[in-house]
């Protein structure tokens, strides 16, 4: 791997495991993510991407190992870690009678923002919701609402983006104003981590990547060696 002394930790994860009752679904994980990167979590459906992020985001708690957010520990700082993270999860997170509108507003009540207007209009813009600020989310496509997600992820530029699905079943512009998205929080400084069953997309926006199969880790790859037909048979192999 490329070696990242000179980035600051943002994300450490050693021995994650997540169990629901008799099943496992995250299987002894380590990763680190630093300040300016961006790394994928790639596999199949029920590899353990979207359980790892939801421990990240706070959304549910590890069973054992050690998670960390800019050194703080998710079962021990939660609400910190909460606020230092930007979480688009892989379904759901929208308020069906709100428009995109008043759910930044809430979001930056919640997170004492101020002069966040043009931010939240440049960003409804970027992602061409800018028209549907004041409709209501229950009537938008799942690409609508993808985008939105991602919108509400970024917005407070948080120290560490988990964007969950990020490309699934949005158009090509609303791809590229996400790329930018990452694009912009790596320049700021942040870690980004993107959880993903697109491999092309994933190496278009990521350095490295994870790749999980039935909840435990069986690879961590630098991005080129994923790219094109090559990367695609290693891919597989890593897979099968």
């Amino acid at each position: 791997m490329e070696d990242a002394s000179d980035g600051a930790i943002r994300v450490e994860i050693k021995g994650l495991w997540v169990k629901f009752g008799a099943v496992a679904a995250v299987r002894g994980i380590d990763l680190t993510a630093y300040a300016g990167r961006a790394t994928a979590l790639l596999g199949r459906n029920g590899a353990g991407k979207s359980t790892t992020m939801r421990v990240l985001a706070g959304v549910i708690p590890p069973t054992e190992g050690v998670v960390r957010v800019d050194g703080l520990d998710v079962s021990e700082d939660l609400l910190a870690v909460k606020r230092l993270t930007g979480y688009c999860p892989d379904v759901g997170g929208l308020v069906p009678r709100a428009t995109p509108w008043e759910h930044l507003q809430l979001a930056a009540r919640l997170r004492r923002m101020e002069g966040w207007e043009d931010r939240a209009q440049d960003l409804l813009e970027r992602f061409e919701l800018g028209d549907a600020a004041h409709r209501v989310t229950s009537g938008f496509s799942h690409g609508m609402g993808r985008r939105l997600s991602v919108i509400l992820a970024c917005f407070h530029e948080p120290a560490v983006l988990l964007l969950d699905e990020p490309f699934d079943g949005v158009d090509p512009l609303g791809v590229e104003a996400t790329l930018e998205v990452i694009a912009d929080a790596r320049a700021r400084g942040a870690a980004v981590l993107v959880s993903t069953h697109l491999r092309d997309l994933a190496m278009q926006a990521c350095e490295n990547a994870l790749v999980l199969r039935g909840g435990a880790s069986v690879a961590e790859l630098r991005a080129h060696e994923l790219v094109g037909e090559e990367g695609a048979g290693v891919y597989r192999a890593l897979l099968d």
